[in-house]
Order: C-alpha cells, then structure tokens, then sequence
C-alpha cells in the first residue's frame, strides 16, 4: 500500500513538474526598439509560434536565422507561425544586435535578454536553441545546435500543432 501511495504521489509530481516546465516562464525583456515585454504573455492570436535563441557571434545560430528566414513569408502563409528571436548577446555587445538583424534582413520579432534571465530560467546551456509553442503558449518542442536542413524539422513540428 505504501508502494503504490508513493507511486501515485510520484507519478503526480512528474506530472506537475512536466506541466510546469511546459508554460513559458515570467521573464522581463526589451524589443530591439526598447519596449518591455513579459515572456509569459508572448502569442500569436491562437497560432503556434517559435521562440529562436541567437548570439550575434553565433555562427550556427545566424545560419539557421538565414535559413529560416528564406521560408519564413511560406510558413507565415501556410500556418501562421511567427517567430521571436531572442538575442542573449551581453549588455556591452547589445548594440551590435538591430544591426546584425537589419544587415541579415530578418523580419523577426527581435527580444533582449542581455543578463540571461530567460536563457536562465528555462535552464538552456547551448544556441542555437529553439522552442515550439503551441497557440496557448505552451512549450511542445525544444532544440539544441543546428545543422543545415533542420529548419524543415521546426515547420513539421508547427504543423502536427495546427492538425
């Protein structure tokens, strides 16, 4: 009996903890134009969206931006899909980030998070880092690196949460 109430109860916490961890969390960041933004309101009117963690020294990182950025009016299109790249460059290389955006011609929404309280929060050690949100914003995908190609595997994950 004791067995299985530890089961139940274990079984719960994993539960809890999995839900948990599937909302985006409180986080207060900046727009590249200087607006605040609370990461736990982030949406898209009902539709999935992409959350993309970039550095501006990142090289994998500017090419998976680049890559998806050559589809990005498609996907738009086809389900919807918007994409927030959040930029972790330190406060002392900030401004080297709406120009790096402006140059590649990214037509992201384009978030601050100098001090790493989002990378933080959501415990990612590595970029490039993507996750999928569902049109509730909930976390339904999460990626770490990227490798020529592999945006492909973000829009099917966009479009199993539209079926």
């Amino acid at each position: 009996m004791k067995q299985k109430m530890f089961l139940c109860l274990l079984t719960l916490m994993m539960v809890t903890a999995q839900t948990a961890q599937a909302q985006l969390p409180a986080v207060t960041l900046k727009t590249i134009d200087g607006k605040v933004v609370r990461t736990d309101t982030l949406s898209n009117n009902g539709k999935p969206f992409i959350i993309d963690f970039f550095a501006t020294w990142c090289k994998p990182c500017n090419r998976e931006l680049d890559a998806i950025s050559e589809v990005y009016e498609d996907w738009q299109k086809e389900t919807g899909v918007k994409i927030f790249a959040v930029s972790i460059d330190q406060a002392q290389n900030i401004q080297k980030v709406k120009p790096l955006v402006d140059n590649h011609g990214w037509e992201y929404d384009v978030l601050l998070d100098p001090n790493g309280d989002l990378k933080r929060a959501l415990g990612i050690q590595a970029i490039p880092y993507v996750l999928v949100c569902d049109g509730n914003g909930k976390i339904v995908y999460k990626h770490t690196g990227y490798t020529d190609g592999e945006e492909n595997e973000l829009i099917e994950k966009v479009r199993e949460i539209g079926n």
